[in-house]
């Protein structure tokens, strides 16, 4: 009687109860479940054990001609497979990957299809086509129904524009609302990744991978659902120049042009048991397209000097520091002496064009002397001189020996972007350039594709707090957030390393002498914590200087890793991991404005004698905080360390036997 009503439902709904199809996919260890229903449209749902992740959510595609992908759709073949094995990954977090998961693919009339993919940690879906003319794409259906109104950790776009198309235009910074799906502002758009707190204490992470040929993913909300859709941005077709980026002037009602055969971005639904899972996922390297570089020993992971955050304000020096051949020779020199790899020449080292040094920079000379010291260069360019001459520009500074460009301000994911980005990585990489892509979006597994796209920026990182005067600036809870949501999709380019810091009362902006929220030890713990395998050394020179036990600490930690070990942590509150490179293990925790204990679990060393070296934070730094205790000892045997944090405090500290 049951089958019977609901037959007579489906049927007054327009719906043929018969010709739906349903597919289960199950993750490898048997707790992740998608359900994939065709009948008048397509949909899927998550669980996990029996926590309800997803409701149904439609998935579909419109093109211009108004064909719908995913509308009546026909099944006509599918092929069920599974994959166990073991991936490399040298410019990473670990030096190799699980990669683990069963997967279905379906084929539908009309030369299009759908791959599903099931993780132990995660779930993943994307179109492909196998069409021989160009596909123009209106639309992408991408729906996220939840069962509850559960809270969510969504970062709005920057932009004060009225309009959602306008909103497009974006750097891709900000802090995280946290609010119930319904509560959130649905006249702004969100920014992937994003993190929902789901039923039973789990979390679901939402992004993409495999972002060529289409715009990035944003997601609005409702008010009356729990509900997040899919928004993308429209193709560009005119732009100008607009400060060091480019401004879209016009735009078509399409989001994409694409060859007729082809795959999809993928869509990204990563599952955690525990908060601390989320700090160490490689769900979107793992399923990003394998390297396109076959030999790879020339991209250099490490660390640079930087003169832009503190604004190259030298003193107890002979000459007058700024943009001069003069300071840059004393960064090198300091880079020399500390054994770190890169300095950095940020923005105004060019006039009118990246081939017009500025009148006191002799690029040359500060090359020759760079090599005699083997310390390499990288260059700061805009987007807007750079993109319109990638090959020559890559050309020329390749063979004057430059290692890599910092590519800024293209504050847009449209596709014409996108391409760009794939495009500048491929020359750079025949150039022997590596990129840090800033004003960018965040990253989708091109640093797997390309590796020689070193790091990205995508994230609110320390430059603000040179100006951000905003009294609800928060950069310490920031800090214990954004690794647990945005630096699940890839590195980060966060500048950390000051050597001035303040309390949450003491803190102030300061452009040419800027100081970080938080302890000197949560700086110090940043290097552990954060992913960058091209990782800055934010401050002065002259003030490393002066603390060069701290100094010797951040030079001589990795910046790429072997294996990595998430011990405790919770969003928004505290995070405590290890990192191992070699015979030496790293150690980095961190907690918000609140002061508190933590009991940290060594137990990943394994038996042996260990020593540790350990940077706390001093008895005064919830006054002072740049007050730090170092200290040496023994590790316990009980594999046991207390820690007590400061406010906006950390400890950081090398492990070695």
């Amino acid at each position: 009687m049951k089958i019977q009503l609901l037959t007579l439902a489906m049927l007054l709904c327009g719906i043929n109860a018969w010709a739906i199809t349903s597919y289960q996919l199950v993750s490898p260890d048997g707790k992740l479940k998608a359900d994939i229903t065709i009948g008048n449209d397509i949909t899927y749902t998550l669980m996990h054990e029996s926590t309800q992740i997803l409701s149904p959510s439609s998935i579909s595609m419109t093109l211009e001609s108004g064909e719908i992908l995913g509308e009546n759709p026909k099944v006509t073949k599918v092929k069920k497979s599974s994959e166990n094995r073991i991936i490399q990954s040298p410019i990473y977090k670990k030096s190799e990957i699980k990669d683990n998961y069963n997967e279905l693919a379906l084929t539908f009339k009309g030369n299009y299809g759908l791959i599903f993919r099931a993780y132990d940690d995660g779930f993943a879906y994307r179109f492909t086509t196998s069409r021989k003319d160009e596909l123009i794409i209106n639309s992408e259906e991408f729906t996220l129904n939840f069962p509850e109104d559960f809270k969510a950790y969504a970062p709005y776009t920057d932009s004060n524009a009225k309009t959602l198309e306008e909103q497009t235009m974006t750097s891709f910074e900000n802090a995280y609302a946290h609010e119930n799906i319904t509560k959130l502002d649905n006249q702004k758009l969100i920014f992937l990744p994003i993190l929902v707190e789901v039923g039973d204490g789990k979390k679901l992470c939402v992004t993409e991978a495999d972002l060529y040929g289409f715009p990035g993913t944003f997601l609005t909300s409702s008010t009356q659902t729990p509900t997040f859709k899919a928004y993308h941005a429209k193709y560009p077709l005119k732009d100008e120049p607009f400060n060091s980026s480019h401004k879209v002037t016009e735009r078509a009602n399409y989001i994409a042009r694409s060859t007729g055969t082809r795959v999809f971005p993928w869509r990204i639904m990563i599952v955690a048991q525990n908060d601390a899972q989320l700090l160490n996922n490689d769900m979107v390297y793992k399923i990003a397209e394998p390297s396109r570089i076959d030999d790879i020993s020339w991209i250099k992971p490490g660390k640079t000097a930087w003169e832009w955050w503190h604004a190259s304000n030298l003193y107890g020096v002979d000459f007058r520091s700024g943009m001069n051949n003069d300071t840059y020779k004393y960064y090198i020199d300091f880079a020399a002496k500390n054994g770190v790899e890169y300095i950095l020449l940020d923005g105004g080292w060019y006039k009118n064009s990246v081939f017009e040094s500025a009148p006191d920079i002799d690029l040359e000379e500060l090359i020759a002397y760079a090599n005699n010291k083997n310390i390499g260069i990288i260059l700061w360019m805009g987007y807007r001189d750079f993109h319109h001459d990638m090959e020559n520009i890559a050309s020329h500074f390749s063979k004057l020996g430059i290692k890599g460009f910092k590519i800024d301000f293209m504050d847009r994911d449209d596709q014409k972007i996108t391409d760009y980005i794939y495009q500048a990585a491929e020359i750079c990489a025949r150039h022997h350039i590596m990129i840090d892509f800033h004003g960018v979006y965040k990253p989708t597994g091109l640093q797997r594709t390309w590796p020689n796209v070193i790091n990205y920026e995508g994230v609110r990182g320390l430059e603000n707090a040179k100006f951000d005067r905003s009294i609800n600036m928060d950069m310490p809870g920031y800090a214990v957030t954004m690794p647990y949501i945005r630096m699940i999709a890839g590195p980060i380019d966060y500048t950390q390393g000051a050597m001035r810091n303040a309390t949450k009362n003491n803190y102030r902006a300061v452009n040419s002498e800027p100081m970080s929220q938080g302890t000197r030890c949560q700086q110090l713990a940043e290097y552990v914590v954060f992913c960058s395998p091209l990782s800055m050394m934010c401050d002065n020179p002259v003030d490393y200087t002066r603390n060069q036990e701290c100094t010797d600490f951040i030079a001589k930690a990795p910046t790429v890793w072997d294996e990595t070990v998430a011990i405790d942590g919770k969003i928004g509150e505290y995070i405590a991991l290890a990192r191992r490179k070699g015979n030496d293990w790293y150690l980095g925790a961190m907690t918000n404005w609140n002061a508190r204990d933590l009991t940290i679990d060594l137990s990943f060393l394994g038996e042996g004698d260990y020593t540790i070296e350990l940077f706390r934070d001093g008895i005064n730094a919830d006054k002072n905080a740049q007050d730090y205790k170092k200290e040496v000892f023994k590790v316990p045997s009980n594999r046991k360390l207390q820690i007590h944090l400061a406010p906006g405090g950390g400890a950081a500290a090398r492990i070695y036997k």
